[in-house]
């Protein structure tokens, strides 16, 4: 038995210091966080599973990379040899057609030997791994730092008193006790259901998740040493994921909604085998495959709690909230949220920081991160003419959401979710930048002939707005310590003057001229020596979203002097959004021999 810890609040002896319910991604990452930057404390981690088991959830993005590194175990996680996830596959929007979304440009990358360093380009990739692997991985890597993990122990019983959790009852009978509660139980929200916190579940994206994997499917696309793309195929009642987990092993899974499923009357096994036949890549990548027979169905409801945080506990992950997996934002929302938690239980124990600014904080930048790709994937799903038998859910979708597909008029809708609560002073939105989320819906506009646009076009003279703003704090993460950093506030929006958009502030307070502006961001990049992705164009046009960002936010003015030249910005061919017959213009440009692409 663990020897008691003081309790700050006067609330008497307790066996730990931290209890976190769930030892998938979201326990191991809060843990290994809370021992790396305090290695006193007593934490212990409560599995009902026996480690390794299979989990959905396999495909991750850039932002989990630098996440794992602090952790220190990025290199135990390029050891394992995931596939390196250079983007996503997609047949998505108005019509059947391939294009491709990548993280780094693939007519860049270069081959090299595994494993490699959390460096260059690698700094802009992902993995896609086999959850079995990986969160045992992680979850031995966090008994490495000091934690205490039990696995096969399940939590019979939370036990709270207004508003606080006194305990918990596992199921041999055994009450364990702490100074503060971690819910990491994932959809069965655990230590949620026993606070009676509301989740608010999106009607129409209520959909379900049918899945096996499969031995020796071929890999639809080859990049280099282990890189790949994942494949995302539209049906005309779903869609079909295809993710390499490793050298033999594939997850190929279907989403559909739960109620076309109930009205076809097939089992999840016919409905399974149908989309498989019925889409002419993944039946090609599968037909010398043979299944591991381990099908797995699940509902997959995008939702979100009302509640986050309370005076001893905290939700991360899908505990908190849960989006759709179009977007493949799961493992980012959890790890990020785990992360997050782990910083603010150790700045409440330091006590330097306004108790209620810590916890507001992480309720707030969670609770909008998770509705943010909530909404990004009601228009995802709202806006794709491929769903042919799902016509009448999508017009649901819309017009439960208030959205219009008009792609000016849906940027305008999105754009109430925020900008820059995922990554502080970067202008990202829903794990894509501005100018790849416009493109976007570009794609999907069922017109064809509209276009979102830089609100900049047109302008050449930009004014910095603070009219009824009032100075106040950020958060910012770093070396285990959130340090408050200054932004401007006017009623819910929020400007903080850090990263690109504190140096795009710096510039309007020198200059208000279009031209000047542009110049000026030119030299911010020369002079930091960035440009390691896409050179320096790419570079600069980070400035000018988050310029753009600015703008629809109401921070920044603009004007027409009709003796300065227009700015007209379209850095369309420099994102990373193509068809692939643009990818394969790219490769053939650059001489590219590393990438092999089998199907079509």
């Amino acid at each position: 038995m663990s020897k008691p810890v003081s309790d700050q609040s006067g609330a008497g002896p307790h066996d730990y210091d931290v209890v976190i319910i769930g030892g998938g991604p979201g326990g191991s990452t809060a843990s290994t966080f809370l021992k790396k930057y305090n290695p006193d404390l007593r934490v212990l981690v409560l599995e009902k599973a026996k480690f390794p088991r299979d989990h959905i959830g396999e495909s991750q993005l850039p932002s989990i990379s630098p996440i794992l590194d602090e952790m220190g175990c990025w290199d135990k996680v390029e050891a394992a040899g995931f596939p390196i996830k250079l983007g996503a596959s997609y047949t998505w929007g108005r019509d059947a057609d391939q294009w491709d979304f990548d993280f780094y440009p693939v007519e860049h990358w270069k081959d090299e030997p595994r494993p490699a360093k959390f460096e260059g380009q690698r700094r802009y990739t992902a993995f896609q791994v086999d959850r079995a692997v990986y969160d045992e991985l992680l979850l031995n890597h966090a008994r490495s730092m000091g934690v205490e993990a039990r696995e096969e122990t399940l939590v019979r019983e939370v036990r709270t008193e207004g508003g606080r959790v006194t305990g918990v009852v596992l199921e041999n009978g055994e009450r364990i006790t702490g100074r503060y509660y971690i819910d990491a139980s994932g959809n069965v929200g655990l230590l949620r259901r026993a606070l009676n916190i509301n989740v608010n579940v999106t009607e129409e994206l209520k959909n379900i998740a049918i899945w096996d994997y499969w031995q020796n499917a071929e890999w639809a696309e080859k990049i280099g040493v282990g890189g790949t793309r994942v494949q995302v195929r539209s049906l005309p009642y779903g869609w079909i994921w295809f993710i390499p987990l490793g050298p033999t092993r594939t997850s190929v899974g279907l989403i559909t909604p739960a109620e076309h499923f109930k009205k076809t009357g097939k089992s999840y096994e016919q409905l399974y085998l149908q989309a498989l036949s019925e889409q002419p890549q993944i039946a090609g990548l599968v037909s010398k495959g043979t299944r591991e027979m381990k099908l797995e169905a699940t509902k997959d409801w995008s939702q979100l709690a009302d509640q986050l945080v309370g005076e001893n506990w905290f939700l991360v992950g899908e505990a908190a909230g849960f989006a759709d997996p179009i977007l493949a934002a799961g493992l980012s929302l959890t790890h990020s949220s785990a992360r997050d938690a782990a910083y603010t239980i150790l700045e409440l124990d330091r006590g330097e920081l306004d108790a209620n600014w810590l916890r507001a904080r992480y309720n707030e930048r969670n609770r909008t991160n998770i509705g943010q790709h909530i909404r990004f994937g009601q228009y995802w799903y709202s806006a794709n003419g491929c769903f042919t038998d799902l016509q009448e859910n999508c017009s649901r979708i819309a017009a439960e959401a208030g959205l219009k597909l008009d792609p000016k008029k849906a940027w305008a809708w999105l754009a109430q979710g925020g900008f820059i609560s995922e990554s502080l002073g970067l202008p990202t939105f829903g794990s894509f930048d501005i100018a790849s989320a416009k493109q976007i819906l570009d794609r999907f506009d069922p017109s064809g002939t509209k276009h979102v646009g830089y609100l900049v076009n047109a302008h050449n003279v930009f004014k910095l707005n603070t009219r009824g703003a009032k100075r106040g704090k950020v958060g910012h993460l770093e070396g285990g310590r959130i340090r408050q950093l200054d932004c401007w506030e006017r009623g819910e929006a929020t400007l903080p003057l850090v990263g690109i958009y504190g140096a795009v502030v710096k510039v309007l307070e020198r200059t208000s001229d279009g031209k000047e502006i542009i110049d000026a961001f030119y030299d911010i990049v020369r002079t930091s020596g960035t440009g390691a992705q896409g050179g320096e164009q790419s570079d600069v046009s980070l400035f000018i979203q988050a310029l753009d960002v600015m703008i629809e936010k109401f921070w920044v003015t603009r004007e027409v002097d009709r003796k300065r030249p227009m700015l007209t910005i379209d850095d369309a061919d420099q994102r990373y959004i193509r068809s692939r017959g643009k990818t394969r213009e790219a490769l053939a440009q650059a001489g590219s021999a590393n990438v092999t692409i089998n199907y079509e």
